[in-house]
Parts: structure tokens; sequence; C-alpha cells
């Protein structure tokens, strides 16, 4: 009979169990902070009505979506988690109780070109705050960000911040309010070019020689978060744009706020050269990056927008939210070493009888760790115990209870610890409460 060859469609990814676990340990992190934080869940089809997902139209992400016909039925897989939350809200409008909180964890798909560290298919892990223009919203973001990072412990990380206000009011104030947006794009791969490039560019676009060091000068303010917001705020009178002032005062109140917050002062660093979503965002950005690996880029970032579901109703509906990469993130940090899986089961204990004789004592003994909340594995395989210990080591359970006819008839269990060899005796009442400490 001919076999097929076992594989994925290239741009997909799974894990094996020890990848898998950590993974689920890190989205298990940022699902439990978004909670804590008072996000409500909400979980939307991985299937849209094409219509309704393509409302906006036009441009490249309608050229990545996977996109069918079943029936009558025009459908497309979703290919990120803002659209379906305009479509819900929009939809839910009447239910819904505003300021609406929630975070969506899921799978999106693009079909664009796969490549190391980009995929067709990868789980986003979104948070936003719908309808409220409170700063205090905007600054809850960088205090959830900096909770989860904390907690992900790869070491030190910085939170980036800008306004596009600033940016915006800052362009038509050197005259280049027409051209913003092409300025924006040059401005938001500054990291990816060098300074002679990036004026070569601005040039391309018609900046005069002036305005060109203009610009220059403006990404290159820098100094502490303080620092830079007087010399934001000392530019106001030679700019003279409502939005840039604007821009400015929020950025100072944001600043306050986190300090109230108690985060941290070095992760926190106002960032001119931050545009964000160019099309999109019209507030507050955010971007976050690990400081000890550059190389992964952006791995948390996000915004304040002017009206998410604009496309689905005439209620103005503003918001502000972040999305973590979840897929990206954790093949950036495998790659680089950071993320290790030594583990091949959630188990923290083997129980293992020494013969069939023994095996009732053992179904007894598994049961009543189960019920108590012990994460157990039963061996249920009549194999010599060298074979079971080595099951056990090689899956990375660290304790396994050994049942043999002395345990039985002195009504004890031997707990081997797997990392040191040592045995210990346990008497059988005990056994319970030693293996949940």
């Amino acid at each position: 009979m001919k076999t097929t060859t076992p594989r994925i469609p290239s741009g997909f990814s799974e894990y094996l169990p020890g990848d898998q676990i950590e993974f689920n340990r890190l989205r298990d992190i940022i699902r439990e902070t978004y909670e804590r934080y008072g996000y409500a869940p909400l979980d939307t089809p991985d299937i849209e009505l094409s219509e309704v997902l393509l409302a906006k139209g036009g441009g490249e992400t309608e050229k990545q979506i996977y996109r069918f016909e079943r029936g009558k039925n025009d459908l497309s897989l979703r290919f990120d988690l803002t659209v379906p939350l305009a479509r819900y809200v929009a939809e839910h409008e009447g239910q819904l109780v505003f300021p609406f909180r929630r975070y969506q964890i899921g799978k999106v798909h693009r079909a664009e070109r796969a490549q190391a560290g980009r995929f067709r298919e990868f789980y986003q892990c979104d948070i936003d705050v719908i309808g409220s223009e409170s700063v205090a919203a905007d600054a809850e973001f960088p205090a959830v960000i900096n909770d989860i990072f904390e907690q992900f412990a790869f070491g030190e990380f910085t939170i980036h911040i800008n306004n596009r206000l600033v940016l915006n009011g800052f362009f038509a104030g050197i005259g280049l309010a027409d051209v913003s947006a092409d300025v924006l794009r040059v401005v938001d791969k500054i990291e990816k070019i060098s300074r002679q490039d990036f004026m070569a560019e601005l040039r391309e676009l018609g900046l005069s020689e002036k305005q060109v060091l203009q610009v220059v000068a403006f990404t290159e303010i820098s100094g502490s978060n303080d620092e830079i917001l007087s010399q934001l705020e000392s530019m106001k009178n030679e700019i003279n744009s409502d939005d840039f002032a604007l821009g400015t005062a929020k950025l100072r109140e944001l600043l306050a706020m986190l300090r109230n917050m108690g985060l941290p002062e070095q992760r926190i660093q106002l960032d001119l050269r931050i545009a964000r979503g160019l099309d999109y965002y019209t507030g507050v950005v955010y971007e976050t990056t690990l400081d000890d690996y550059p190389e992964v880029g952006s791995v948390c970032s996000g915004g304040r927008y002017d009206n998410l579901a604009e496309n689905y109703t005439r209620t103005r509906l503003p918001g502000v939210g972040v999305s973590i990469g979840l897929s990206r993130l954790f093949y950036k940090l495998r790659e680089a070493g950071v993320v290790s899986s030594h583990r091949q089961t959630l188990a923290r204990c083997m129980v293992a009888a020494f013969n069939d004789a023994q095996f009732g004592e053992a179904l007894q003994i598994v049961a009543e760790l189960r019920r108590a909340g012990v994460a157990t594995i039963l061996n249920t395989e009549s194999v010599p115990l060298k074979k079971k210990l080595r099951y056990a080591d090689r899956l990375g359970i660290p304790l396994v209870v050994l049942i043999g006819e002395e345990e039985v008839r002195g009504r004890f269990a031997t707990v081997k610890d797997m990392a040191t060899g040592e045995n210990k005796p346990i008497p059988r009442q005990q056994l319970v409460e030693e293996l949940q400490r």
C-alpha cells in the first residue's frame, strides 16, 4: 500500500510536547494577566463572511486573505483579531457595557510569503478598551505589558511610547501636512536604514534641505523622559500646532500616571521615532523590545484609534489596545536559546509498581494524588523497573512513587527524586500531603 509523506503546509507550525508546554505557559501568563486587569474573554469565529471581514476593502490585506466559497456563502479566514472585534462591537452594541474591555487570544491566517519568524497561521493575544478617550485607559496598557514581561523573565525590556498627535502636529508645523503620511512611512522604518538613506528618502518626497534637517533633528531628540518632554514643550510656539501641543500634554499626563502606578522608570522610554500603523492609529502608540535581544524586534505593540467600527456603525467608538504576536515571539526566543523545553509532560509525579501484584495499590495511589490536584502519570507497562525510571527521566518527571512488595506490606511508598537519585520512604497516610508540598 502506498504511504503519504506526513507533512504540514509551509508557513504553519506545530510543536513537540516540550515546546508546546512552554508555549502554553507563556499563553497562560498572558491570559491570567489580562483577566487580572479586568478584561472579559472574547472568542469570535475563525471564519467570517467576506463582505463583513473586507468591509474596508483594498490594500495588501485583501491579497493575503484565505477566501473560499461554500454553497452560497463567500467566506474568509480572519487575518487579525481587530476587524472581528469591530464587527462584534457593532453587532452587539446595544448589549455591551461601555467602556468595553475585552481580551482575545486566537489564531489568525495570512496568505503571505512564509519565512523565518513569519507564519501563515499564528497566535495573536489582544486587549482593547472600546468607548473611552481617557488617558487613564491609555496608561493601563504599559502596566499590563510590564506585568506580563516581568513574569516571562526574559531579562529587561523597554516600552517605547509616542503620540501620533505629536508627529502629525510637528509635520504640519513645518509645512509637511500634505505629505505627512509619506514622511511617516519613512520614519516608521528608521531603525532599518542608515541616517544617510533616511535623509535621501525624505529628499525623494520633495522635502527641502531645511525640512529634512528638521525631521532628522526631531527624530534624534533624546534624553530622559522629562528632558524629552521639556524639549517638546519648548518647541510649541515654533511649531504652532494644536495637535502638537495636545499630544505633548497627553504624553506628560500619561507619564505621570505610569509613575503613580509604580512602573519602573527605566522601562518606559518616550521615543519620537515610533509611528506604528500609518493609516490606523491616531493617538498614543506603543512598542516593546527586549533589551538583551534587540534582533527579536517589537514583541508587543499597539495604540489609540479614533473609530474602531466605522465600517459597521455610525456610532463613534474610540479605543486603545495592544497585541502580542505570541507565535513570532516564541519562534524568535526559541531560536535565540532563551526558551528551552526540558519537560515533555505536565505531570509532576509518576507512580510505578514493581510488578503486577502491586498494580492495584498503584491505581489507588494514582487516584488519590489526582483527586488532590497532583498531576500524575501511571506507568502502565509490564517492563523492568530500570525502563520505567528511564521513561520518567525522558519525560522530565521530577518524582517517581515506587510500590513493591515491601512497600505494600509496610504501608509506605518509596519516593525517588529523579534529580538527586535519593529514595525516601513515606508512610502511605502522609504520601498525598508530602507530594502536594
